[in-house]
Parts: structure tokens; sequence; C-alpha cells
């Protein structure tokens, strides 16, 4: 578990310690030099399957990224959300496409919460070394409805039989092992009798179909067909699997959040240095009151934003009560998705007509930012999902 130094603030400061701001310029430095917006214009232009880049992936691994979230006892290196969180804000700010989010957090999380120890020995460390990519596939909708799982699991000789369908899976199409959702009681629409399976990509039944993105980041389409799975496939108790997979969802929307916010970051400051280069009527025109109100108000809100993703990350460290972790998770993601949407919109804008052209970087931004804020529930399904949460 991650210790917050506030540096004479006192525990609850929302301030990073020294370890932690060694980290982020760490990983700043590698993403700026490895990893830069033009890699993500290169594997759009080569179409990349996967999504991602297999070299920068074994890189990161190699710089202990991924073993960052995972406790020591399995391969990891016990540096908590709050560690991971912060590299995410920095792929977000260079628009890294990586499985850290998928497997590192999401998946990490779910196994951690509900695996067995045989589970959790078989699949953790091989996470942590970036040897094995494991991702969740629960979505089953246009309409983002987690619980609304309609894929089926029913018992046989040798233990259990799937059917149904799968959309957006984040990585699938490099995944080595799913974690999947399916219904083995209950209506189609309860969060009781549903069901995790840990399911190998591999297995006979199952097809990916890959699906690219606004932002060229890929995700996967499943199609399970009589997929047949040993009895230690079921991951967590039967028929009460929704409360570890809403907690590697509220894991996984903590962890958008931190890149929204590395999103929003570098739009922001790559606005600010145009107001200063461009000039019309021989001033820059940065010096014009009407777009500095509009940037003061940008970074007010980023700076605010600043706070809550440090929050939510401390509070997924502190495995706090469920009702308490998914009021913050919703409340965070509802914001930062509300925030990264208006500083990339509102970059382009003030970047003129050539933010919407291909040469400048601004508009790759504007598209991560929408992609996010769609993924694991935009920010009107979280206000809602926030207010039931508090009773309303």
């Amino acid at each position: 578990m991650a210790k917050y130094r506030a540096n004479g603030c006192g525990p609850a400061a929302l301030v990073l310690n020294e370890e932690q701001l060694m980290l982020q310029e760490s990983a700043r430095d590698f993403l700026r030099d490895q990893a830069p917006v033009r890699h993500l214009r290169a594997l759009r232009d080569t179409a990349c399957e996967q999504g991602f880049s297999t070299a920068i992936w074994q890189q990161m691994a190699a710089l202990g990224w991924p073993a960052v979230a995972i406790p020591e006892a399995w391969g990891g290196l016990g540096f908590g959300y709050t560690g991971l969180g912060i590299i995410l804000q920095e792929t977000g700010r260079t628009l890294t496409p990586s499985p850290l989010l998928s497997s590192a957090m999401m998946a990490a999380a779910a196994l951690l919460r509900g695996g067995s120890e045989a589970q959790k020995s078989a699949l953790l460390p091989a996470i942590a070394a970036g040897e094995s990519i494991v991702t969740l596939a629960s979505d089953e909708h246009r309409q983002y409805r987690p619980q609304h799982v309609t894929s089926r699991a029913s018992r046989n000789a040798g233990g259990f039989v799937l059917h149904g369908n799968k959309c957006c899976v984040l990585d699938g199409m490099a995944a080595h092992t799913l974690i999947l959702s399916a219904r083995t009681g209950g209506k189609q629409s309860d969060a009781g009798g549903i069901s995790l399976f840990l399911v190998p990509a591999a297995t006979p039944g199952i097809t990916l179909t890959r699906r690219r993105l606004l932002d060229t980041h890929s995700v996967a389409d499943i199609s399970l067909s009589a997929v047949q799975l040993p009895e230690d496939a079921l991951l967590g108790p039967m028929h009460e699997g929704f409360a570890i997979l809403d907690h590697a969802l509220d894991a996984g929307r903590i962890g958008q959040s931190a890149e929204l916010l590395g999103v929003a970051l570098q739009a922001f400051e790559q606005t600010l240095a145009y107001l200063k280069e461009r000039k019309q009527f021989g001033v820059a025109i940065g010096s014009f009151q009407a777009l500095q109100h509009r940037a003061a108000i940008l970074f007010g809100e980023i700076e605010m934003c600043k706070s809550l993703v440090l929050h939510a990350l401390r509070q997924l460290d502190a495995d706090d009560a469920a009702a308490d972790l998914a009021e913050c998770a919703s409340m965070t993601k509802a914001k930062l998705a509300a925030t990264a949407m208006r500083v990339t919109a509102e970059s382009i804008q003030m970047h003129g007509g050539i933010g919407m052209t291909d040469e400048f970087d601004i508009g790759f931004f504007y598209k991560r930012a929408r992609i996010l804020e769609t993924l694991l529930g935009d920010r009107y399904y979280h206000l809602d999902r926030f207010a039931r949460q508090r009773g309303y």
C-alpha cells in the first residue's frame, strides 16, 4: 500500500509525495521520448490490429508499470493504485495506447477482490510482469448497462458451458485471458445471478472481431458459442459476481479519470502555448481579454479535477466501503468527463479553423476525451448513479 507523505501538510493533503513525484517525472520523460502523439499517428496509419505497440508495452513492463498496483505477495511492487493512476495520467498526455487500464488496473482489481489463491498465483504475477494481458468482458449493449447480462452459463458434467455475446472489450484482441460475466440465475437486469468466469481467449467457441474506435484505439466484440469451462474457471462465489465486477469497473472508472486529467492538461497547455504564439492585428491572441477569461475558467476546472482524481485513487487504495467508493468513482468520472470534453472542445475553438485539421494534434485529444467519456458509463450515467447512491 502506498504511503502518503504530504510535505508537512498532513496525511490528508491532496499532493503527491516525493516518491510519487519521481514516478510521475520518470513516466513523463519515457512517454515524451518513446511514445509521443506521432506514435499514435503511426498506429493509426498502419491499422495496428491490437491497437497498441508490443515494443512499447514491453518497455513499460521492463519499467515495472504493470506491477505498480499489484501487491508484492503476487509479484507486484505494492505502490498502490495511486501510483498506477499517476502513470495513466501521463499516458493521457501523450495518448499512448496500452493495456495498463484494462489488465493492470481493472482485471487485477477483479482478481484481488474475488480470486482464489490459486487464481491469483496463476495470473497476477504474469500481469505484473506484462507477460499476460487479462481484460474484462462485461458490456453487451450500446447503452451502458453492466447489470443487464443476457449471456448465460449453464452447468454440465465437466463444469460450465457459455453462450452469448460481449461488445467493446478493451484490448480484447490482445488478451490472453478474459474475465467474462454471465448469468447463472435471476432476471436479465438483476445484479443477483451474475457470475464471473476466467476464460482463456483461445478457448474453442470464442470468436473475436476487432472494432476500431474514433480515437484509433481498438476493442473487440466477442461471440460465445458452447464455450466449455472447467469448474475452477468460476471467479468468486456463484451468482454473486456483480459485486466483484462493479469494484473492478469502479477501479477502471477512476483510472479513466486519471487518463482524462492527462488529456485535459496537455490540451490546455498546448492551447496556452498557441495563444502566446498566434498573432492577430500585430499582437498575440492571448492578450485578448475574452480568451484570457476562457483560459482562466478552464484552469480552475482542471485544478479541481486534480484533487478529485487523487482523492479517488487514495480511496481505491484504502479499499473503502463499497458505497463510498461507488460514489467517489461516479463523481470523479462525471466531473472529469465533463471537464475534459469542455477543455478539448474549447482548445479546438481557440486554435481556430486549423484545430480541426489533421496537421495539429489537438483534435486527437478531443477524440480520446470523447471515447473515455463514453466507456464504462458516460457523465449522465454516473450523475444518475451518484444520485441513486445518495438516496435520490
